[in-house]
């Protein structure tokens, strides 16, 4: 029985959920479509870049939340859970999960997106512990703010390492899969790392060093 961690978006699913949020919040009518879209774009490209500034994009990116009662936002993330996340989850993201569930290995998912979009797709795909960015709430109210680290990048390890404190855990034969560079620093600390459908810098280093390489969407 081990770990097993799971990037989220473009791992277990074959889109980014925080980028499809701020596409359905623009269809919505739900933030100012020129400005918005833009800078939703810009952030992920930024991403993909490694170049991303999150304390920059989490600003934008919280914003609506603060701005939306919590009544709409759940409405509106039920929508998107049948819009945009159900048509994207993955059959071999699903029979990959269960395959260490039936193991008897602990699921993880750690992600740089936010635990309001990412909470109910964890919950989808059964797996009980998350570690997402934590948006702050305040007397039950979204503040626009983050609480904490946010879970990018080194940041992913710093997280993690507060997780496993906590939840009196190693990293002992822990796996971890993504297909993101940008998690180069979560795949280089456990044992087993495995590029997932890998962006083509993550690719470079998977193969440079040896590491798993596989599909989930073939």
């Amino acid at each position: 029985m081990s770990l097993a961690i799971f990037d989220l978006d473009n791992t277990l699913l074959s889109i980014d959920s925080d980028h499809a949020w701020g596409e359905f919040l623009l269809e919505q009518g739900a933030v100012d479509p020129a400005a918005y879209r833009e800078a939703n774009d810009r952030f992920m490209a930024d991403y993909e870049a490694g170049t991303l500034d999150i304390h920059a994009f989490l600003e934008v990116a919280l914003k609506p939340l603060a701005e939306n009662s919590p009544e709409q936002l759940a409405a509106w993330h039920q929508q998107f859970m049948a819009s945009k996340i159900e048509p994207h989850i993955l059959d071999k993201g699903e029979e990959l999960l269960a395959r260490h569930r039936s193991r008897g290995d602990t699921l993880l998912i750690v992600t740089a997106t936010n635990r309001f979009i990412t909470g109910p797709i964890a919950e989808r795909l059964g797996v009980d512990d998350l570690i997402a960015v934590e948006p702050e709430i305040v007397d039950g109210h979204y503040t626009g703010k983050v609480s904490g680290t946010p879970s990018y990048r080194e940041g992913k390890v710093i997280r993690l390492e507060e997780w496993l404190a906590d939840k009196d855990q190693t990293l002992d034969q822990a796996w971890f899969y993504s297909d993101s560079h940008n998690d180069l620093p979560l795949l280089e600390a456990v044992e087993y790392p495995v590029a997932v459908d890998p962006d083509p810098s993550l690719r470079e280093v998977a193969e440079a060093r040896g590491w798993r390489i596989i599909s989930l969407r073939d």
